[in-house]
């Protein structure tokens, strides 16, 4: 096959698998039975809220090709999808989930606080904006260290609205950190959307702003995505200075798991399911001459792996009871006990 061809099947691979573990992680917090094998029943097996990034798979598969393992990410509370992208492990996530002692952080995190510091997925982030202050610290480090290496920052539309964007920008622009913010504008802020709540022309204007470049991009369009983050990333690594991706998306699903989204016109979202990622790409590879049956046993192995993710999810331990005495802060005093 083209090189193209198997780059598109690549960049559908890892969609896909995005794809499979958040349809299966939502049935799993809903308590029902996941079509990928789970037999969850009427009980909830995923500890705490989960937030999904269905529909979004295009912007972390098309930036996260381009990264090394040495290279730093920071994620928001929507975080699934980078974090498989730059390369943890499924099953460790689910455990993570599941809040059994396997997961990523023994199970006290959740899927608001997946990280993985082997590949150098430095946290999700259960408060909006969070990531972006440590992503411009582990920069700083970065250039500090003289390594050559870069950081990415995911975060949201809502996140820009917040006292910490600007921060971030600001000190990045100011010390020239080799950072590459990537905006994953999905429309909405939790139960509200972003535009009438936000001044001005956003995430890109803002950057501009203070001097610092930034590109727009069609987030649900994998190559386009691709294209300009392999620009974006090799310019960053090369000259140590910060830059900004704009990627417009979707959110399709409501702010969490349970959240059936009835404040959105079903119009809208009726339009944005017409621009899912994952359809567009499947079209593109076959008219790239690509065999569809290729994209269908992709599916199928994405749907094995989750499978597999769920059963040892389920099978995995608890957390001891002494383990809440570890990985927190004291005082000293031990009033805490």
């Amino acid at each position: 096959m083209l090189e193209g061809s198997q780059l598109a099947a690549g960049l559908y691979r890892t969609m896909a698998r995005i794809r499979a573990f958040e349809n299966a992680a939502e049935i799993a917090s809903q308590g029902g039975v996941s079509a990928y094998g789970s037999s969850a029943g009427a009980t909830a097996k995923v500890r705490g809220p989960l937030h999904l990034s269905t529909g979004q798979e295009a912007v972390p598969a098309g930036v996260c090709i381009h990264l090394r393992p040495d290279d730093y990410l920071t994620s928001t509370h929507r975080g699934h999808g980078h974090t498989l992208a730059k390369g943890a492990d499924m099953g460790r996530m689910m455990c993570e989930l599941f809040g059994k002692a396997t997961g990523f952080n023994g199970g006290k995190g959740g899927s608001m606080h997946i990280a993985d510091f082997s590949v150098g997925m430095l946290g999700a982030n259960g408060v909006v904006a969070a990531g972006l202050p440590i992503a411009v610290g582990a920069a700083h480090a970065q250039k500090l260290q003289k390594r050559d290496a870069i950081t990415v920052c995911f975060f949201g539309d809502g996140a820009i609205n917040r006292g910490p964007f600007l921060e971030a920008l600001n000190w990045a622009q100011v010390y020239g950190l080799p950072v590459l913010f990537v905006c994953e504008d999905n429309r909405w802020s939790a139960t509200t959307a972003s535009g009438p709540v936000t001044a001005g022309e956003g995430a890109s204007a803002r950057a501009q702003s203070l001097g610092l470049p930034s590109v727009q991009v069609d987030g649900n369009d994998v190559f386009a995505v691709h294209e300009t983050a392999a620009r974006l990333v090799k310019e960053v690594r090369a000259t140590k200075q910060p830059l900004l991706l704009h990627a417009i998306t979707y959110r399709v699903k409501g702010h969490v798991s349970v959240d059936a989204a009835a404040y959105r016109d079903p119009h809208e979202l009726e339009a944005a399911l017409q621009t899912d990622p994952m359809a567009r790409a499947r079209a593109h590879y076959q008219a790239q001459g690509g065999d569809l049956a290729l994209l269908d046993a992709i599916d199928a192995e994405a749907a094995r792996e989750v499978a597999q993710a769920l059963a040892a999810a389920d099978a995995a331990p608890w957390p001891a009871a002494e383990s809440a005495f570890t990985d927190i802060q004291t005082t000293g005093a031990g009033q805490w006990r």
